[in-house]
């Protein structure tokens, strides 16, 4: 009875529907909280490593997940916003023939994978379009989230805080900006080629490979943090964002078979639920989201720090 209610669950169900219909800001609500407490209890339990290390590497993961929290909260709303109107009314925004390319077969548009994977195009892309943007002001706020947890000064006397606003077309104008963009064959043929793989996973993974390029570049360059403890920061971002790719892609094949035994129990039990389709597209999203947080913030800091620690160390003695 206990397992049943599982595939019930009023929680898991809300919690798939929101994957599905916000997947970038589920998957930055599932790093904030994995960030704020297992991963700073991870790191600062890293054996035999500097201590001031592990104090700029917690800070590192503080921020970085606080900035791509509120940058997604702000960025991906007008976006699912958008998608739901062509959900509902697909025929006021994508053209026939789009319409029937994208079902490819299907008895109706949500359920065909071609559409699944143009609209998490969009919204699960916000995130790398962000990657960027949020990587830059991580680095920026690295030295104030020292001086408050830790009382650290820095060299940083200046309230540099910025409001950043997002403003953009009302919903529906923005539905027929990707309504356009879907209506290209370039988004098509994506769709027909890549709809039946792990584009979910592919399109998180290549969005935390950006951040962490533009974390390195701006931490390199950066007047803020302390030289002698650049090489560190960069080193433990550098190898934990490898690890974390490289194990996501292993623990996903070794839960292929669970995860479609759960799927299949779940869609039996929801047959009659007329969100169904909804919900199988959010278990998509939540699977790599929490293979990849589970592994980034639990697992490898202990890995990555103690690993940076000693590059660091070894590089200073060279």
């Amino acid at each position: 009875m206990k397992v049943q209610a599982i595939y019930n669950s009023k929680i898991l169900k809300k919690g798939l529907e929101f994957a599905s219909d916000n997947s970038s800001l589920f998957v930055a609500t599932a790093s904030l909280m994995l960030s704020t407490v297992a991963r700073p209890i991870a790191i600062m339990a890293t054996p035999d490593t500097d201590k001031e290390n592990k104090k700029y590497a917690c800070a590192k993961s503080l921020a970085s997940s606080a900035v791509g929290y509120f940058l997604m909260l702000a960025a991906s709303s007008p976006v699912a916003r958008a998608v739901k109107n062509i959900d509902k009314r697909p025929y006021d925004y994508l053209k026939k023939s789009t319409i029937e390319n994208l079902k490819g077969g299907e008895k109706s548009l949500k359920s065909s994978g071609r559409y699944k994977f143009a609209t998490q195009l969009f919204k699960l892309g916000l995130g790398f379009v962000i990657a960027v943007p949020k990587s830059v002001m991580t680095c920026s706020l690295i030295p104030p989230i020292m001086s408050f947890l830790f009382n650290k000064k820095t060299n940083n006397n200046q309230n540099e805080n910025k409001n950043i606003s997002f403003t953009g077309s009302a919903a529906k104008g923005l539905s027929k900006l990707i309504g356009k963009a879907m209506d290209t064959s370039f988004v098509q043929k994506m769709s027909e080629k890549f709809h039946n793989t792990n584009f979910e996973q592919h399109i998180i993974s290549l969005t935390d490979a950006a951040a962490t390029a533009a974390f390195i570049s701006g931490t390199a360059h950066s007047k803020k943090i302390e030289n002698s403890r650049k090489n560190a920061l960069i080193y433990n971002a550098a190898i934990s964002t490898g690890l974390c790719i490289a194990g996501g892609y292993a623990v996903n094949r070794l839960l292929e078979k669970p995860t479609e035994k759960f799927v299949k129990k779940f869609a039996e039990v929801n047959k009659n639920s007329p969100k169904l389709e909804k919900y199988l597209e959010g278990i998509k999203v939540v699977k790599p989201a929490l293979i990849l947080g589970g592994i980034y913030y639990i697992i490898i800091p202990l890995i990555s720090t103690f690993m940076a620690d000693r590059f660091d160390k070894n590089a200073k003695r060279t």
